[in-house]
């Protein structure tokens, strides 16, 4: 049997990949990891250097960065049909919108949160553009509905979906009737509840 283990924190972006966790439905080991010194200890820094969180080790391989966690864990277990085997013309869809959301949807909401203006002479110099670019090419994508993928729900709706539930909910991107529709239909999964009361229950244990 695989060994897996998740390095988390309920106030972080581990969120994401704990959901993710929960819709591969595989056993799964939780770490939670404290912010400050544990976080920054040197025990933690073996698993990522980087001192931050989420980070998962599989069969002794760790992997860190949200958008590469889901993706790892989607090609390693593909019976779970969380990513398009190759040869789909869907799988185009998934690498596509994954690194669109890990990078120009990832900045741009970060220039917005930050209060941070990128002037209109240099927006050819930043890899989002504009946020309204990054909004309405996202629209159109989520037109294809009901899933980025079409019918198939993918660990891109994780990620993806994540982020237009934070941003929407604490203001850094606009709240689009697109968009409203689209994470509506994701946090009614049964993996996001259970991932979303796994979180809160840590939460609130202190």
């Amino acid at each position: 049997m695989s060994e897996l283990v998740f390095y988390t924190n309920p106030l972080s972006r581990g969120r994401i990949v704990h959901w993710m966790l929960e819709e591969l439905g595989m056993p799964y080991k939780t770490e939670w990891i404290n912010y400050g010194e544990q976080m920054k200890s040197a025990a933690y820094r073996k698993i990522n250097p980087m001192g931050k969180v989420p980070a998962i080790k599989h069969n002794g391989a760790v992997v860190t960065e949200t958008a590469a966690i889901c993706t790892y864990l989607a090609l390693q277990f593909p019976q779970k049909k969380l990513i398009p085997p190759k040869g789909d013309p869907r799988l185009a869809d998934f690498m596509r919108w994954m690194f669109f959301a890990a990078a120009p949807l990832e900045l741009a909401t970060t220039v917005r949160a930050m209060n941070w203006e990128v002037p209109a002479e240099r927006e050819g110099m930043v890899g989002f553009g504009t946020q309204n670019d990054v909004l309405n090419t996202l629209e159109l994508a989520l037109g294809k509905g009901p899933f980025i993928c079409g019918e198939l729900f993918t660990a891109v709706d994780v990620y993806l979906g994540s982020a237009l539930i934070w941003g929407m909910q604490f203001g850094t991107l606009e709240k689009r009737p697109a968009f409203a529709k689209y994470t509506a239909r994701l946090v009614q999964r049964p993996a996001s509840v259970r991932a979303l009361k796994l979180n809160e229950d840590q939460l609130a244990s202190g």
